[in-house]
């Protein structure tokens, strides 16, 4: 687990930086090519610099409520997919050694977003 947290802090970190960088980058040649009222759009945020996509986000309450109950789903699978309770130190070892519980949990969460994302495109349609 501490490998894990110590990757996504390094990538996270890694995405940042070049994030920075290339956003520096793009306002300097804004600014170069004489667009000095351009290079403040870097600035905002994505949602307000594309107000086209306000539909998407809204429901935000159906969409994290999806997330927790499947996170809430896969937990219980991992709980009973894993070895017997009265087998302690295999179920330790179950959670501690194997990939498996990270990779149901990842897949849950990944249904409850494609849930929101199937009845957010088939209330468009309405």
């Amino acid at each position: 687990m501490d490998k894990l947290l110590v990757a996504v802090v390094v990538f996270y970190t890694i995405f940042q930086v070049l994030k920075n960088f290339t956003d520096f980058f793009l306002k300097r040649m804004i600014i170069k090519t004489g667009h000095f009222d351009s290079a403040a759009i870097l600035d905002q945020k994505v949602s307000s610099a594309n107000p086209g996509n306000q539909e998407v986000n809204k429901y935000p309450s159906l969409k994290w409520g999806l997330v927790a109950l499947f996170g809430g789903l896969g937990f219980i699978l991992i709980d009973q997919l894993g070895p017997g309770i009265r087998d302690h130190e295999n179920y330790r070892n179950f959670m501690q050694e194997s990939m498996l519980p990270f990779g149901i949990e990842l897949v849950s969460i990944s249904m409850g977003f494609i849930i929101y994302f199937l009845i957010v495109n088939f209330s468009k349609r309405k």
